[in-house]
């Protein structure tokens, strides 16, 4: 009898990883929400070219890249996260144009990844602000504190790779005794 009840649980908690694929899908909507709004912030990049300065231009352009790297980022999390955690993309197995990372970024992979796409998007976002503030000598409390995040993120990077590269130093020695 409890070994009917603990297959069940087991059931359950297995099947219970479907509950992520509506997120992922979500995510999908997020990309086509961004998808239009890089649109806009093209068309308004070309039809006001002409009464833009120098960091003007430069600003849209960081607009529209921050916009790709974001989607980038979505891309990243709905592949590698619906293969490691719902179900392999069979779709995908069998395309001539499937992305070579995708199928072989395990959840450490995806963090250093996630993490290195945030500290790109930080980056993208102070340039804006320096570019904004260029000839001022007051930095604003609001760049401040996007200095502060993306040393944080660029610290948690470098913490996160340190922390899989010893994992894998303990398994190495744990197959070489």
């Amino acid at each position: 009898m409890m070994n009917k009840v603990v297959h069940l649980i087991e059931i359950i908690l297995f099947r219970s990883r479907w509950l992520l694929a509506p997120l992922y899908v979500g995510l999908v909507g997020a990309l086509g929400l961004l998808g239009y709004r890089f649109i806009m912030e093209f068309w308004h990049l070309v039809t006001d070219i002409g009464d833009m300065d120098s960091h003007q231009f430069t600003l849209a352009l960081l607009a529209l890249l921050d916009l790709t790297l974001l989607s980038n980022l979505i891309l990243m999390v709905i592949f590698a996260g619906y293969e490691n955690f719902v179900s392999r993309i069979d779709e995908a197995r069998n395309s001539d144009d499937r992305p070579h990372w995708m199928g072989t970024i395990d959840f450490s992979g995806l963090k250093i990844k996630l993490i290195g796409s945030l500290v790109a998007i930080s980056v993208i976002e102070l340039l804006k602000d320096f570019i904004e503030l260029s000839g001022q000598d007051i930095v604003h409390d609001g760049t401040k504190w996007r200095i502060y995040i993306h040393l944080t993120f660029v610290i948690s990077g470098v913490l996160f790779a340190l922390m899989d590269w010893l994992a894998e130093q303990r398994k190495f020695e744990g197959t070489h005794k």
